[in-house]
């Protein structure tokens, strides 16, 4: 169930996933390109303010965005299952590079303390060779400690996480006390010290392992072109700036307004990410000695940071286990962010026919698409397994899905621009017009550099290469084969998108089963196609104030079969809700869902606003009645109902978004201009009278409704004839209902109570 969350909320989300690559990005750049690397750090961190801005661009036009949805509108269904099978190749990795990563900080905090036990004499001799203390494993014992966070964040998943932007800010709120003390701390420390520079990353600077040069090693390449090595260069660090796509899954959940609190997160986590990942770095480099640097602490490299700053070791040693509870907290939470992306991925492409239904069928007591989480889950244990915990193995894996899907993203949002002609909510800077054709310049420049980017690394990162287009090769076969199936078996619904959803059946609906709060608006739908009833609804309300409940009516015929517990979900039910549940997305605004088996529309609508004790009744025009004849019929079944009766307001929403408003049950009649002009020059005369001094309006009103009662207890014909005369028979509803003239214009698992 989406819980649309705030801007720093989605930031600490993304941040969970992006943040963790600070723990372990340097120590990769470093083995890979020498001391300059903390600078092509750096500029990744710049670089990725505009990949962010794309990603922005993308999801004011896509609510549900990401790679496989944009690619797909500008290239097609192909590139769209090229782009995220690299995608995919990115969060299988993403989890066990971060778990992994985990595991070596603490792993290294472990080996720390046993080589201070040995030095003081407080291990046991067993566990004392000589003068060394007994090491555990670093790669294999970080593998193992890997293996439990991914199973254990795959349990969570099945049973469903709650909660998980809570858990996200809060850890977020951790690892910002560590990132000031560790600045403030490590800025101290190189001042005193008179830490130098890293080397400028300039050609000479440039010292690449032969794992580095890839398929170019023992050739001359890399020293004889040196923006070739400085692009060789960015792209070994290129992987500092994964998790962007996060930004694109948690965009479904913000809150409205969406657009704008979308571009608060960004800038909040484009900030957050510069400072965190590249100046960190950028002091590793300055402050931690040559000699143990990458030897020692390469996969650990804050870790290292926190045990050559200035100040007693006592100290330093009880910040570095600080470091490490953080590091555990955050790069376990990259582990869980990797699922849920993952799985979010997944059932996007599922939704479009890409795979079959087997895939999202929700598990029958959690809900959960269970099936998706064990096949992601079980790809990331292989992975756990074949890289034995190495971190460099991973990271260099690692970084083709990241470049891959950035640039599929950069290519789809430059064809759109020419493609889709219509409003966007937001553009890349910078945009050149001559005449009516407008140039992308700033778009086409970043779409340039990941291009470049991407075929480099092609070259130069034979592991990423053979595993990245292996793993991608075959997650296209795999999805092929099964949109292969699908288009056989649904050819007339393969194009459409579907959530998949789960029916509860309480005895009884009201408000403790939907979770809501007295006052609700209900707003009814039956055609997913027009859905302008629920958006003019949504456009209206502060979901967080008052509750907005999507309801469909299930009809049920006389003498019919009686509903079970296992009844499937409808078609036509399923498609409602999924336009619901879209809607509410693009709004940035909660709603609950609610089916309803009746055998009178009207009569279930209005016991149902009755029991939900709803203040509004919003319903689209029928094709059949008019607005006045639809709350005639309401006003009718709410006489109907039983005392007491609750008062609501009736809105029909017509298609171009207008509304007209009916109030159902007793209430103030709404005088015209002229009637109260005449009640009240009436009041003027008798008060001529001096015995009527004492007169008001209302008696004047009284008397005439009381006499007109009298005449009608007198004579029914002659009063219902003079009564039609005066209304001149023009046939409008009476009654119950009364309009209201004034009219005002338009501004991916739930959970769904079914009343059997």
């Amino acid at each position: 169930m989406l819980t649309f969350i705030s801007f720093w909320r989605a930031a600490a989300v993304v941040l969970n996933d992006l943040g963790s690559s600070a723990f372990y990005a340097g120590g990769i750049a470093e083995e890979a390109v020498g001391k300059a690397a903390p600078w092509f750090i750096l500029g990744v961190m710049l670089f990725s303010f505009a990949v962010r801005a794309v990603y922005v661009e993308s999801c004011s036009m896509f609510t549900r965005g990401g790679v496989y949805r944009v690619v797909k509108e500008a290239l097609g269904g192909t590139f769209a299952k090229l782009s995220v099978s690299a995608l995919m190749f990115d969060y299988i990795l993403t989890g066990p590079i971060s778990g992994v990563s985990a595991g070596q900080y603490i792993t290294g905090l472990m080996n720390e303390l046993m080589v201070q036990g040995a030095q003081h004499g407080w291990l046991p001799a067993a566990l004392v060779h000589g003068q060394t203390a007994w090491q555990f494993p670093v790669d294999e014992t970080s593998a193992v400690f890997c293996a439990i966070v991914t199973v254990y964040y795959w349990w969570q998943n099945i049973k469903g996480i709650e909660e998980s932007s809570d858990k996200a800010l809060e850890v977020m709120k951790i690892t910002t006390i560590m990132v000031v003390l560790l600045l403030g701390w490590g800025i101290v420390t190189a001042v005193l010290r008179h830490s130098p520079l890293p080397p400028f990353p300039v050609p000479s600077n440039l010292h690449f392992s032969s794992d580095a040069l890839g398929f170019l090693s023992g050739t001359k390449l890399a020293g004889a072109l040196g923006l070739f090595g400085i692009l060789m260069a960015f792209g070994h660090s290129v992987l500092a700036m994964s998790g962007e796509e996060t930004l694109a899954q948690v965009n479904r959940e913000i809150e409205h307004p969406k657009l704008k609190n979308l571009k608060r997160a960004a800038i909040v986590i484009a900030i957050y990410s510069f400072v965190f990942t590249g100046i960190v770095s950028l002091l590793a480099v300055m402050i931690i000695p040559d000699s143990v640097r990458v030897p020692l602490y390469r996969d650990n490299l804050i870790a290292g940071l926190a045990m050559y700053m200035v100040g007693p070791l006592t100290l330093k040693i009880i910040f570095r286990v600080f470091v490490v509870i953080v590091g555990f907290l955050i790069l376990s939470g990259a582990v869980n962010t990797s699922l849920i992306g993952s799985t979010g991925v997944l059932m996007r492409v599922a939704e479009d026919g890409v795979l079959t239904d087997w895939f999202r069928k929700p598990h029958h007591k959690y809900g959960t698409s269970y099936r998706i989480v064990n096949l992601v889950t079980a790809l990331q244990l292989f992975t756990i397994i074949v890289s034995r915990g190495n971190v460099i193995t991973l990271g260099e894996a690692y970084a083709f899905g990241v470049i891959w899907s950035f640039t599929f993203n950069s290519l789809a949002m430059l064809v759109l621009r020419w493609k889709f002609k219509g409003e966007r909510g937001w553009k890349v800077p910078i945009n050149l017009k001559f005449g009516k054709t407008e140039f992308p310049v700033g778009l086409f420049s970043v779409f340039l550099v990941l291009l470049t980017t991407a075929i480099v690394n092609l070259f130069t990162k034979s592991v990423a290469t053979e595993s990245g287009i292996a793993f991608a090769a075959t997650f296209f076969v795999i999805f092929s084969i099964s949109e292969q199936k699908n288009l056989k078996k649904q050819a007339a619904t393969a194009a459409q998108m579907k959530e998949h959803f789960q029916l509860e059946h309480p005895e009884a609906i009201d408000r403790d089963a939907l979770e809501i709060s007295p006052g609700a608006m209900l707003v009814t739908m039956r055609d997913s196609g027009n859905p302008f009833a629920l958006k003019w609804a949504l456009s209206r309300t502060n979901t967080d104030e008052q509750d907005v409940v999507v309801m469909t009516v299930r009809m049920m015929g006389a003498g019919g079969p009686e509903i079970v517990d296992e009844q499937p979900f409808s078609e036509h039910e399923q498609m409602l809700f999924t336009k619901a549940v879209s809607v509410a997305e693009s709004f940035g605004k909660h709603i609950s869902l609610l089916v309803v088996p009746a055998g009178d529309i009207f009569a279930a609508l209005v016991q149902t606003a009755s029991k939900l004790e709803a203040s509004a009744l919003v319903s689209g025009l029928s094709t059949k009645m008019s607005a006045q004849e639809q709350a005639y019929r309401v006003g009718q079944a709410w006489e109907a109902l039983p005392e007491p009766k609750r008062q609501f307001t009736f809105y029909v929403v017509m298609p171009d978004g207008e509304a007209q408003a009916f109030h159902i049950g007793p209430h103030a009649p709404q005088l015209q201009a002229e009637d109260v002009q005449l009640v009240h020059r009436l009041w003027l005369n008798f008060r001529r009278d001096p015995e009527m001094q004492g007169l008001h309006h209302s008696d004047i009103v009284t008397y005439a409704l009381t006499r007109l009662a009298s005449e009608y207890a007198r004579d029914k014909v002659e009063t219902v004839k003079e009564l039609r005369r005066y209304t001149q028979d023009d046939g409008t509803p009476t009654g119950s209902v009364y309009e209201v003239r004034d009219r005002s214009r338009r501004g991916e698992g739930y959970s769904i109570p079914g009343l059997f």
